[in-house]
């Protein structure tokens, strides 16, 4: 009999201010009627980099291996897996299709290390539309983006002078 796993809605988010600047990102997990809201922050990062870490730090929380639908609003990272790009990359030695170097494999490859431990089917959303949750995510990005920069004034006035 095939194990039944617990079934898990995540919602994810990235944002940068600059790419690269300062980004942040967002996810929220959904389990019946429990719901857990999580961010954080990174200096010098890119928008693809928040997108792929918010989804990596969601996956990262689940306690056990789940069954998780993953919406995004992010073409990158929900392509990757739905449109088999991480096939092509692997076949090609982590090149693109134009022959360069992939691009944040060193979260590829933990991503693809999450999604072996869990089920997950990946959802494109629209972002900055009507979801309701896709839009809480951002906001919650934009949040940490906002705290880093408040912890973390000099980054700013380095970024002004250089």
């Amino acid at each position: 009999m095939p194990e039944q796993r617990k079934h898990v809605n995540i919602y994810t988010d990235g944002a940068c201010s600059g790419n690269p600047g300062p980004g942040g990102w967002a996810a929220i997990l959904e389990f019946g009627p429990h719901r857990k809201e999580i961010s954080g922050y990174m200096a010098g990062t890119t928008n693809n980099r928040m997108e792929l870490f918010a989804a990596i730090s969601a996956l990262g929380a689940l306690k056990e291996p789940c069954q998780v639908s993953l919406y995004s609003d992010s073409a990158y990272l929900v392509n990757a897996f739905n449109e088999h790009w991480i096939d092509g990359w692997k076949k090609r030695g982590w090149k693109n299709a134009a022959g360069e170097p992939v691009e944040n494999q060193d979260l590829w490859f933990i991503l693809m290390a999450q999604t072996r431990k869990h089920q997950v089917t990946f959802y494109k959303v629209k972002g900055h539309a009507d979801h309701p949750e896709n839009n809480r995510c951002d906001e919650l990005a934009r949040a940490a983006i906002s705290e880093f920069r408040r912890l973390n004034p000099d980054v700013e006035a380095e970024k002004k002078e250089g």
